[in-house]
């Protein structure tokens, strides 16, 4: 297995990230990689926030992985904080490696470490093979998912 660093993204790997954003039918149609500008700006923000941890697996340094773990402090569940997972891509040369897992387990353990009582994510109902991942990794379908586009 290829060895890799799962770091803190960086403002130079917002055009790395993005490109693995928009590599699949769904992000093709929603991600552009050739204009940075507003991903550069959403980046700022995520990266002033404690509780916004955009990550990358880098191989030689080059961002190869890539998720964002939001922690969420809420009221339900005795006031206990959550663990929310999205956006996550990995390179499609390094898919098959284990990277995927290894990158799931680094923000399920970050999640315990700060105190979550939970991690939860949501994925498309067309990423078939994503969900078989997700279950292998211990995740359960407990809930349906509702989203409005403004």
């Amino acid at each position: 297995m290829t060895d890799y660093t799962i770091r803190r993204a960086r403002r130079g790997d917002v055009g790395a990230i993005v490109r693995m954003l928009a590599d699949d039918q769904l992000g093709a149609t929603r991600d552009d990689p050739r204009d940075l500008e507003q991903y550069l700006r959403a980046f700022d923000e995520i990266d002033a926030d404690a509780n916004q941890l955009l990550m990358v697996a880098a191989s030689d340094d080059e961002p190869v992985g890539t998720l964002q773990l939001t922690i969420i402090p809420g009221l339900a569940r005795r006031g206990a904080l959550r663990g929310q997972i999205e956006a996550v891509r990995i390179h499609v040369d390094h898919r098959g490696s284990g990277l995927g897992a290894e990158i799931m387990r680094w923000a399920i353990d970050e999640s315990r470490r700060r105190g979550c009582a939970l991690v939860q994510l949501t994925s498309d109902v067309s990423r078939t093979a994503a969900h078989r991942f997700y279950e292998r990794l211990g995740f359960e379908p407990t809930h349906t998912g509702f989203k409005l586009k403004l």
